[in-house]
């Protein structure tokens, strides 16, 4: 999806994620959430991405950061684990609008469990049903194709996979016509945005998809290698430490300015990206403010 227009500006906030700054009044849950204001030459948006699976939480936040949740134009859903999509619709019956738009995949509302320790249902819980979503104002935009949000940003649609050392990371399964089938988690999608005069970047959920592949989707989506910044969890909490330093090592051929990694990325990798790209790496928590 070639978009020669880019934002003039983009703000992004960090408004829920698993840790908080030292003797901060925010709160953190396990689960991330961004609020994303663009300006485009035709007027601005207010993007929420995902909303952990804590609306109480996540709408204290918002009222520290001097958020107002009403001021929310859509919302993007990039895949559908509990701790990014719980709360839903309660969050959007707070928005308080009709018709506001939720991209996601088609595939967000299946069957979605793990079977170790014991079988759990970890996708989209019962009071965030696709009916519940539109009873409380939203309207749903499922598409496997990247979206236009706006010009200079759009969703990934689904990502490539061409990665030998990248996979979804969890034991996930669901159902097909009653067998039970690995589940590769196809829904994992990313928002991807160019600002003037800084580049592209890019928002991940958990990156179930392979951020190396995230990334590389970006690229080929956009034409353009510059990557001002990339946010989000990178799920490499659970990784051996080859695929840590497989995935170090790939995004370092990227001319990337800067990485904030958190909520699934883990201690090890964090550490390994900060080893490798020194202060452009920063760990992700409730509250920061990346100004683009």
């Amino acid at each position: 999806m070639r978009d020669e227009t880019c934002l003039k500006s983009m703000t992004i906030t960090v408004t829920a994620e698993d840790s908080v700054e030292y003797e901060s009044a925010l709160l953190g849950q396990h689960g991330i959430s961004f609020f994303i204001h663009a300006e485009a030459e035709n007027g601005t948006r207010n993007i929420v991405v995902d909303v952990g699976q804590n609306t109480d939480a996540l709408l204290h936040n918002m009222e520290q950061l001097g958020i107002a949740p009403e001021s929310t134009d859509m919302i993007v859903l990039t895949h559908c684990h509990y701790d990014h999509t719980q709360g839903l619709s309660r969050f959007i019956a707070r928005v308080g609008k009709k018709d506001i738009p939720v991209v996601a995949h088609p595939g967000i509302f299946r069957v979605h469990f793990v079977t170790e320790p014991f079988l759990r249902h970890v996708g989209v819980m019962s009071g965030d049903a696709r009916e519940k979503i539109e009873d409380a104002g939203g309207r749903l935009f499922l598409t496997r194709d990247p979206l236009r949000l706006m010009p200079g940003m759009y969703t990934s649609g689904e990502i490539e996979r061409k990665t030998d050392f990248e996979d979804p990371a969890i034991a996930l399964k669901t159902l097909d016509d009653g067998r039970i089938q690995d589940d590769f988690v196809m829904d994992d999608l990313s928002l991807f945005a160019c600002v003037e005069k800084k580049g592209s970047v890019v928002i991940t959920g958990c990156s179930h998809a392979g951020i190396v592949n995230i990334v590389r989707h970006a690229v080929k989506l956009s034409g353009k290698e510059k990557i001002a910044g990339i946010a989000g969890g990178f799920h490499l909490i659970e990784a051996t430490e080859q695929k840590i330093q497989k995935t170090v090592e790939a995004l370092a051929e990227f001319d990337i300015g800067w990485i904030a990694g958190g909520h699934c990325t883990g201690f090890r990798a964090q550490s390994a990206l900060y080893g490798r790209f020194g202060e452009r790496f920063i760990p992700l928590h409730s509250g920061q403010i990346f100004r683009l």
